[in-house]
Order: structure tokens, then sequence, then C-alpha cells
């Protein structure tokens, strides 16, 4: 049984991972994750190391997520990758997704599949350029493409992609079809690594919706803070592949957490209904609702993008049935918070389930 008094690190985790996996969601590696990458247990890192061998068709955009799992792997060896039979496999191939309804990737994955040599568990394929000129039926055909490819491979995971940025904003083509993705993701509870959202946020949360895959805020931010440097990142800063690298690893994770059947120490399991809040996004005052199925100790407790905990809401015993509980949008010491993304996790003497809400000021 899952102890209700763990230890911050695993608390921290518990956000970090759960946030993707509560209720079945689908899993989406966006810029959310990329500040509490930082709070992911070791021994979550042990267990994405030992689990997968991972297919990556890619071409220049998409190497952008291998140089930042490079620059991981420079700062600490914990985040080696093909460095022997305890790490990650990753084997790379040089094509993409393509342009409007192209399937030329569908026949080199399930050969790829099919080779026992490989004995691959996961694949990945990222788009460069193919989203911006693409139309609705031309995204539905890689979409369904996908879908087939899950059906005939139900043991492998396929991770869905957005495109990369192009500059042309909210009323662009691309911002239309990276929706589609996303609301197909969504609805069909699928895993997104969420290329663009990853490019579109800076640490502290400011959006910028026509960015370019440059990154021309990523020059801003490490003129202010401290950036790891990069050979090259290809098209873009290095700080923009740093991220998509922290991302990458939080999406194995998340994937991994939700996939355990076990209730071990330090888990992330379902259990009490923990629901999304609302209004969501709010401002100033949201609710939030869990039920219960019999007495237990509960904490419930708000934190921000960065992992740090602002606000414990709830920690005693309550009684079994729908408890609402209000916050207010400020912190412990009653002091504001500003506009951003938090989660908000509930503890239980047997779950932790984890959601994330939008504070708009």
């Amino acid at each position: 049984m899952l102890k209700r008094h763990f230890s911050c690190l695993l608390v921290v985790s518990a956000v970090l991972l759960s946030a993707a996996v509560a209720s079945a969601d689908a899993i989406i590696a966006d810029h959310t994750i990329c500040g509490p990458f930082g709070s992911i247990p070791e021994s979550v890192i042990d267990e994405i190391q030992a689990h997968y061998r991972i297919f990556y068709g890619h071409t220049s955009h998409g190497s952008q997520i291998v140089t930042g799992m490079s620059m991981l792997y420079d700062e600490d060896d914990l985040f080696a990758y093909n460095a022997g039979d305890t790490t990650i496999y990753l084997t790379e191939y040089g094509d993409d997704l393509g342009h409007n309804g192209d399937v030329s990737w569908v026949p080199i994955t399930r050969a790829r599949l099919d080779n026992p040599s490989y004995d691959l568990n996961t694949v990945m394929w990222s788009w460069c350029g193919g989203c911006s000129d693409n139309t609705e039926e031309g995204i539905n055909i890689y979409l369904n493409a996908m879908s087939d490819l899950e059906l005939d491979y139900p043991n492998v995971l396929f991770i869905y992609m957005t495109g990369h940025l192009d500059g042309t904003g909210p009323s662009g083509n691309l911002y239309a079809r990276n929706n589609q993705i996303r609301a197909y993701c969504e609805a069909n509870n699928k895993v997104l690594f969420d290329f663009a959202d990853v490019e579109s946020w800076d640490p502290d949360g400011n959006y910028y919706p026509d960015e370019h895959d440059y990154c021309a805020w990523c020059s801003d931010w490490c003129a202010e803070h401290y950036c790891p440097d990069c050979s090259s990142c290809a098209h873009s800063h290095c700080f923009n592949c740093y991220q998509k690298g922290k991302a990458f690893w939080w999406l194995m994770g998340a994937y991994l957490m939700g996939m355990s059947s076990d209730v071990q120490e330090g888990t992330v399991v379902p259990g009490a209904l923990l629901e999304q809040n609302r209004p969501n996004p709010f401002n100033p005052v949201t609710a939030i609702s869990f039920v219960l199925d019999g007495r237990s100790h509960v904490a419930l407790d708000i934190y921000n993008m960065a992992g740090r905990h602002v606000r414990t809401l709830v920690d005693s015993d309550v009684s079994a049935g729908e408890q609402t509980i209000r916050w207010d949008g400020r912190d412990d010491d009653g002091c504001e918070m500003p506009s951003g993304c938090y989660f908000y996790s509930l503890a239980t003497d047997d779950t932790v389930e984890t959601r994330k809400m939008v504070l708009l000021r």
C-alpha cells in the first residue's frame, strides 16, 4: 500500500508524473513539465532505462529531441542512452512524416517492428515542415495511420507529435493542424509529444504564440539565466533542444507510471476520484472536488510549474463522499500567485492523483 508519509521528493515526482496519467487521460509532454523535470526520482529513471527500445524517424527538426537528450547525458550519466544494456536503446532513421497524406513512413515502421533483431517497443516520428502546409484531410491520414499501427502492434507505444513553430501564429494553418492533432490525442487518450508547445513558452510562463522554431525568446532567456550549451541545435537555440530533451524523459516516465498495475512505494495509481477544477482557467477563485470511497487522511496541495509547494488546502481526516474545496489563487502566506499553470495533488491513504489548472489574472 502506498504510504501517506513518503518523502518530499516522491511527492513532487507524483505531481510531475501523475498529472499525465490520472483518470486514464492522454499523456501529453508540453512546456508545463520542463520545470518539474529535475524532481523525477532516480528509481523512475532506472525504470525508464530498463524498459525502452525506441525507433525514432526524424530529419533535422526532429533531431532537436536527440540533441536535448545528449545535453542531459553530458550533464549526468543517469540520462545515458545507447550506452549498454542498462540504458535506453535508441535507433534513428533519416526520414520524417512528410507532407499532406504521405504515409511512406508506415511500411518503414512495420519493417522495423517485424524485425526481431531490433526488439522495439516504442515508435516516434517527427515533422519537418510537414504540418505547416498540411490539410485537415492530410492530418487525418496521419492520425488514422498511427491508429492502425497501434491496433496491429498492441504492445508497442506510438508517440504522436505536433509540428514545429513556423511564425504564422494563431491565425496560421500550422496552429489549426497542431490543434487538430492535440484534440485527437486528448479525445482518444493517446501519447503526445507537443513539440510546438515546448517552443511556445519560456520557463517564466510567458507565451509566444507568434514565435518561430528558432526560438528568439531562448536567447533573451539565456541572457539572464544559466543555460547549458551544445555544439548545435538544428534550426534553433540550444535551450530549445534542452527543453525538448527534458520533455522526452518526462514523457517516458509518465507512460511507465501509467502502465504500472502494481501499488508500490512512491507509485502513482488511480483511486479516489479527483475532478477537474471549475472554472478552468480561473480568476481568482476555483473549486476543486474529489470523492472518497471511505474515510481517509487527505492532503490536498497546490504546486507551481517548477514543482514548488504553493498552498496546502487540506491536511486532515476526511469522511467518505464528495468534497469541494476552493482555492483563491493565494499561497500559504496569503500572497497572490501570478498567472500560470499549477498542479493540484490529492494524496489519501493509498492514492495520489494530480491534475493541472490555469490561473489567469
